[in-house]
């Protein structure tokens, strides 16, 4: 079976290396270079205890803050509100407590098999020399902030991740040179990172190549079922045939899912970074300032300042405004931080309201398979979703109840 992957960032390219461990033939079709999208400047981390859905109980009585303050971890540019409404009611939706329990106990499934799939994937990719198993820190500045984020890891706590609390003389070796604002933190020990995620993602290309990969340097510009199998229409006028189609093209899938009868309600979380030099501070670990919205992380390329969301579509120019105001915030976290000469960049996230990806057919045709709107965990959740995709191809029940999944649970 011949199957054609749209998208060559780190999902598509998760899918690929699973449909061909099937035995089936691969072909990657990217409208521009290997993992250059969100896959190229991410954080970088497995954020296996990320079970958390952002759209949470009470979370929208913020929403004035976040249209008011454009630097802030969330914000919304006013001029966009009217295009976002309806994917804000739907935010609002999952927000209500019953359904942000059922996605929390969603998520949590797909983490545990993200972090199996992801341990397969990565011993046979031979990608283990990219990771690092140092864990991550999040901090507090107030015993307020303390006390907010216990039910969450309560939450944790159920699902089976392992976390310490600290304080004082053990959050200081965790992290030397913090802020003297900084109370408390907790430590979470599982957590991953990658040395950087672009080479992480060109690896796992390399990986693909090597056990016959093709791939297509074009725009996909249509899917339509046609017979046994699927023809790809291309933006120069050609058009390719597969026997089944992986749509995992992230920001950029919405309207090739609308072409074929699936109206999914994905938007853009718009993430910025810097990166700095590698020797600009002494960090040991990535570090999660949630009350800002933002991490810094550890890389070979350098150290990575970024996060926060902007839902503001694809066709606004960068504010790289935001950049800079995690760096400020980010220097006067670590007093000593060099922040001359980094290097700005903004990526797009696909993001749906209830904080869960888009796996399962098409409407059209089951030879198509969707496989995006991973927010901003596109890179963990990559492996599960290639194992999840793998099942739906090869015609056998998934490692995971789908339902949750399905595109049109909307």
């Amino acid at each position: 079976m011949e199957v054609a992957v749209v998208g060559a960032g780190i999902v598509g390219l998760a899918c690929a290396f699973h449909l061909q461990a099937e035995g089936m033939s691969v072909r990657l079709i990217e409208r521009g270079g290997i993992a250059e999208g969100a896959s190229f400047g991410n954080a970088g981390a497995f954020a296996f205890s990320d079970v958390l859905p952002l759209a949470s109980p009470g979370i929208l009585r913020r929403a004035p803050g976040w249209v008011l303050d454009p630097l802030g971890p969330l914000a919304i540019p006013p001029a966009y509100l009217p295009r976002i409404a309806p994917w804000l009611l739907r935010f609002w939706r999952a927000s209500l407590p019953d359904r942000y329990a059922r996605s929390l106990t969603v998520q949590a499934g797909l983490m545990r098999l993200a972090a199996a799939a992801m341990e397969r994937m990565v011993a046979g990719a031979d990608l283990g020399a990219h990771l690092r198993r140092d864990g991550n820190l999040e901090l507090y500045e107030s015993e307020a902030q303390v006390r907010a984020a216990l039910p969450g890891w309560a939450a944790r706590e159920r699902e089976g991740i392992a976390f310490e609390h600290v304080r004082g003389a053990r959050m200081a070796a965790l992290q030397p040179g913090l802020s003297p604002r900084f109370v408390a933190g907790t430590f979470t020990p599982g957590w991953i990172t990658v040395a950087d995620p672009h080479r992480f993602a060109l690896a796992l290309h390399d990986a693909v190549r090597a056990g016959g990969g093709r791939v297509e340097r074009a725009e996909v510009v249509g899917l339509t079922p046609a017979g046994e199998g699927v023809r790809i229409a291309l933006g120069d006028g050609r058009s390719l045939h597969a026997d089944a189609v992986v749509l995992a093209a992230g920001a950029w899938s919405r309207a090739l899912a609308r072409g074929l009868g699936d109206r999914i309600p994905l938007e853009t979380e718009r993430g910025y970074n810097t990166t700095l030099a590698p020797d600009a501070f002494d960090l040991r670990r990535q570090l999660t300032f949630g009350g800002h919205g933002f991490v810094v992380t550890p890389l070979a390329t350098g150290l990575r300042v970024g996060g926060a969301v902007e839902l503001g579509g694809l066709g606004l120019p960068p504010n790289y405004a935001r950049a800079d105001a995690m760096l400020r915030k980010a220097a006067a976290f670590l007093p000593g931080l060099r922040v001359e000469g980094g290097r700005r960049w903004m990526g797009f996230r696909p993001s749906l309201p209830d904080s869960l990806p888009v796996i399962g057919p098409s409407r059209a045709s089951g030879r198509v398979v969707y496989a995006f709107g991973h927010g901003h965990l596109g890179l963990t959740q990559s492996a599960a979703t290639g194992r999840l995709v793998a099942d739906l191809i090869a015609r056998r029940a998934p490692a995971l109840p789908l339902a949750p999944f399905r595109p049109d649970r909307f």
